[in-house]
């Protein structure tokens, strides 16, 4: 099975999706598309850098469609190659092309690119889908404003930023305990500030961890001097960045549903060009899977997962890798013993309330879940299908697909939704069954 493309079926929001069961014991192989983190980290890098930088396989998908988006409003030059994309950076002041900007329901174009903004001229607004009104934005503002920044807000979108060609920089603190994108919108632009950047984090858990390590990384990569020795602190020097070539590794999170799926299924599933080593979180999936009952193996450059017949409960702290809490989720209501996730509370920030709405919609299916102050407890019992809402969210929509494997008559309302990070779910999924 090749990389998941395009699909038409999955332009129509309207259209009921049915989870198909399996009819046989699985065996196939898969090659994911880009992460979404890494290409939107990339493509922002690449627009504030010297000369021209290519990201080879990137995601494309709504997100990063929206980054691209954002960047050419920006005045930034982003053209297709194939399957890559070139991008012909701007090293100084940025000249706008347009003066709105549409963040959709992404997160890091949300929270990325109004510090971009800060180093165009001219006055940009910011909007997006009525959920992005609601998710964390405000600790960001903030600390923008204590940087330089001329904002209309400090609060949440809509936002119009009074962009002047540059931004001070300087020393700031920040509050990222609802989501380490707070950061990471920070550090990407920290090379282009006059006075370079020194944030510090003060507040509760600092959640995603390793995409906070993937930021710094990316900016490292790109030949930016970065200091994170003092934990909870983090130091960017002014300074040109390296317009680089970037391949984009494949997305780890998204490959949950894939390999969860012999675990209920049976057979095997392989991902390949998984990375020897890697920032992205769902780096720790195998290990997840195998607690659960799937059999893993390995090669330098592909996992494969086994179904062994039984899937086990688990108590697992997902805080470092929240976006595996809906597949290993809908997993454990189909398993042989109670399974409780912890350190996800801020998932109730994301998309939608990740953690209401898995506990809801199971519960249409039968289900014993319940939110807990910092996650969820599933207790397995008989399911029964249902209609269950996707709530606009990817993970959520992916988790359904795993959970009909193993129960008559679940469909989704929206699985276009998955188009945020698979391009092709529906197809893909379609031919992970053989069918």
């Amino acid at each position: 099975m090749g990389t998941p493309g395009f699909c038409r079926a999955c332009e129509d929001d309207e259209v009921t999706w049915t989870a198909p069961r399996p009819t046989a014991p699985l065996q196939a192989v898969v090659a994911l598309p880009g992460s979404k983190s890494l290409t939107n980290r990339a493509l922002v890098l690449a627009a504030i850098t010297e000369g021209r930088s290519v990201l080879r396989r990137p995601l494309r998908s709504r997100d990063s469609e929206l980054m691209v988006g954002a960047l050419r409003v920006l005045g930034v030059t982003v053209t297709d190659d194939g399957e890559d994309w070139v991008v012909d950076g701007v090293p100084g002041p940025l000249a706008p092309l347009g003066r709105a900007i549409d963040v959709g329901n992404a997160g890091t174009v949300a929270r990325f690119v109004p510090a971009l903004a800060c180093l165009a001229v001219g006055d940009l607004a910011f909007d997006g889908d009525p959920r992005v009104r609601e998710r964390p934005l405000g600790p960001l503002l903030v600390a923008l404003r204590a940087l330089g920044a001329d904002l209309s807000s400090v609060d949440a979108l809509p936002l119009t930023v009074r962009g002047t060609g540059s931004l001070r920089g300087g020393s700031v603190v920040v509050d990222a305990s609802q989501s380490s994108q707070l950061l990471s919108g920070l550090l990407l632009a920290g090379p282009r500030m006059t006075e370079g950047l020194i944030v510090r984090h003060e507040g509760g858990r600092l959640p995603s961890a390793p995409h906070l390590a993937m930021t710094v990384d990316a900016l490292r990569a790109a030949g930016a001097v970065v200091d994170d020795s003092v934990p909870g602190v983090w130091s960017v020097e002014p300074g040109p960045l390296l317009a680089r070539d970037s391949p984009v590794e494949p997305d780890l999170s998204t490959a949950a549903a894939y390999l969860a799926a012999p675990l209920v299924a049976g057979g095997s599933v392989t991902v390949t060009g998984w990375p020897a080593d890697t920032r992205q979180p769902g780096a720790v999936l195998p290990e997840l899977l195998e607690a659960m009952g799937g059999l893993v193996t390995r090669t330098p450059d592909s996992v494969t997962v086994t179904g062994t017949g039984a899937i086990h409960g688990i108590d697992a702290d997902l805080g470092d890798a929240p976006e595996l809490t809906m597949v290993l989720t809908a997993l454990a209501a189909l398993a042989d013993a109670p399974s409780r996730f912890r350190g996800v509370a801020h998932i109730r920030l994301q998309e939608t309330d990740r953690l209401k709405a898995l506990v809801t919609e199971l519960g249409h299916c039968g289900a014993d879940a319940e939110e807990t102050d910092d996650g969820l407890v599933v207790r397995p019992v008989p399911l029964s299908g249902a209609l269950l809402s996707s709530y606009d969210d990817h993970r959520i929509a992916m988790a359904w697909a795993v959970l009909g494997l193993g129960v008559d008559g679940v469909s989704v309302d929206d699985i276009a939704t998955t188009r945020k990070t698979v391009p092709d779910f529906v197809g893909s999924w379609s031919r992970l069954l053989g069918s």
